[in-house]
């Protein structure tokens, strides 16, 4: 009877670790496109650039006169602070996985598209803002935001990259963003903005 219990707890193990393993799906596919489409990353993809994986959680516009979004502000000089007539700002938060065993660093390549081929980079606040997206290198199982920081514990759980758009690019829809390796440029990966 003891043979036969052990039998059965072996089969049960072995079937529940298949099931497992099959819920993770294949590994080795690497996604490099993506269409960003929920709140709070909740069908958002995971692309793979390099050996690191990279979400979007929240792409959206803000509004400097509303106290959230004036925090996302914070660290910028008087002259990166200045918007041009038809000029507003986006903010994007994302988050960058290291599932690896070895450190990694992380893209400081992200650029916007729109589909007239505007193309817009990041503008980078000082260090004092404690939502910004610094780059760096990943520690092994680690990610951006670090577990525990203002970023990660915030609403978007994310670290923040800011850019200046002009309004008609948001008619100009979709937006695409573009991440690239920083180890090997010809490696990137592009996701559609839901704006």
């Amino acid at each position: 009877m003891f043979s036969r219990l052990r039998k059965l707890s072996l089969l049960l193990l072995a079937l529940l670790a298949v099931l497992g393993l099959s819920a993770c799906g294949d590994s080795h596919t690497r996604v490099t496109t993506g269409t960003y489409a929920g709140e709070a990353g909740d069908a958002a993809p995971y692309v793979n650039v390099g050996p690191l994986l990279y979400e979007v959680q929240v792409s959206r516009e803000l509004n400097p006169a509303n106290e959230e979004d004036a925090s996302y502000l914070q660290g910028l000089s008087a002259e990166q602070r200045k918007l041009e007539p038809g000029e507003e700002w986006f903010a994007m938060f994302i988050q960058v996985y290291n599932i690896s065993s070895h450190p990694h660093p992380a893209a400081s390549t992200f650029t916007i598209y729109d589909t007239q081929n505007n193309i817009y980079t990041p503008i980078v606040p000082a260090e004092t803002n404690a939502f910004s997206y610094l780059g760096g290198t990943v520690p092994p199982k680690g990610q951006i935001p670090a577990f525990g920081t203002t970023a990660d514990d915030s609403g978007p759980q994310g670290a923040l990259l800011l850019y200046k758009l002009k309004v008609l690019s948001l008619d100009n829809r979709p937006l695409e963003l573009r991440i690239v390796s920083p180890e090997d440029p010809s490696d990137f990966a592009t996701v559609e903005l839901d704006v």
